[in-house]
């Protein structure tokens, strides 16, 4: 008899609700959210501003900051364990040397007033890394295969380098210390066209290179569709569907997915097919607390929408879709 091994998941989150206290009382912007990373696999996590994506993100690090915090559920790390019940010392040496991070804003993650490389210094010392030396020639190996000059970016202050520079000095900060998991929130915003092409290949090929578990967090279907091996779609702080890319953008099956996809403009064809989304996505104070987050927004709306929460149905090609006018096991 042959006994087939099923590969734990890098990360596992089960169940996760974030809630930041507002005068109205707390409010979850994450809510009851599963969803597994397979270990070296990209995964790309894809919704409008406000659905939730960064919060989601932060929760992998630890790193909500009040007045927001995990109310329910976990984020378990393989060879870490659960996220939300790390503190203090052991959360920060987990930090960067586990899970590397790249913000939104690479900018806003580097100091102003020191170099590149004494940020590089300070973060090994943090770190107890025991030789700096070594550090610094890693540093350097990864710069150089992300097409930087080394010695120039490590003597630079941050207003000497242009946004894909940072970007990329980004990615070398969150990789240094050897780092499992990686997280790069919106790594292309406000990037010219051909950076953006860039900062892609470098992701995929350090990916491939560290044999990395990768989450991409972004508004732009394009970037998943170019790097990702699974997409999770977020609205209204639920993942409303989730499955291989190629799939999901083929045939999307949650109206709100389908929705984010025709609203991309083509490249050739008639221009005016793409459509945007009617209304706008719901903020923290009015989200829906109960039925369908996104019913106010929906062409199929029934009146189920209204008052349950649609669960999240197995399909049978593997993907996992919240929609109460999709059949569950449908194929």
């Amino acid at each position: 008899m042959t006994i087939t091994m099923v590969k734990a998941p890098a990360v596992s989150i089960s169940g996760l609700t974030v809630a930041y206290k507002t005068d109205a009382g707390e409010l979850p912007a994450v809510s009851q959210v599963d969803l597994e990373l397979a270990a070296g696999t990209i995964t790309g996590l894809v919704g409008e501003s406000g659905s939730g994506k960064s919060t989601l993100a932060l929760s992998l690090l630890g790193a909500v900051q009040k007045p927001g915090r995990v109310t329910a559920g976990s984020v378990v790390v393989d060879g870490i364990g659960d996220m939300a019940k790390l503190a203090g010392e052991e959360l920060r040496t987990v930090r960067g040397a586990k899970i590397g991070y790249v913000f939104q804003a690479a900018q806003n993650s580097l100091n102003p007033l020191k170099t590149v490389g004494k940020q590089l210094l300070d973060l090994g010392k943090a770190h107890k890394v025991r030789d700096l030396k070594g550090l610094l020639r890693h540093a350097k190996d990864l710069l150089d295969r992300m097409g930087l000059n080394a010695d120039r970016v490590l003597d630079a202050y941050q207003h000497e380098l242009s946004g894909g520079m940072r970007q990329r000095v980004g990615i070398m900060f969150a990789l240094v210390l050897n780092a499992h998991v990686l997280v790069l929130d919106e790594p292309t915003t406000a990037l010219d066209m051909i950076t953006q092409a860039n900062i892609l290949q470098i992701v995929r090929d350090v990916h491939k290179e560290q044999g990395l578990t990768t989450l991409v967090v972004t508004h732009d279907v394009g970037v998943v569709a170019e790097v990702a091996h699974k997409i999770a779609v977020m609205y209204g702080g639920r993942i409303v569907e989730h499955g291989p890319v190629t799939q999901v953008l083929a045939e999307p099956r949650h109206p709100y997915t389908r929705g984010l996809i025709h609203a991309i403009p083509r490249l050739t064809g008639d221009i005016s097919a793409a459509k945007a989304l009617p209304g706008t996505p719901p903020t923290l104070g009015t989200i829906p607390k109960q039925g369908c987050v996104f019913r106010e927004r929906c062409a199929l709306r029934m009146e189920v929408c209204e008052t349950v929460e649609p669960p999240a149905q197995r399909m049978l090609d593997g993907r996992t879709v919240a929609c109460h006018a999709v059949k569950e096991g449908a194929a």
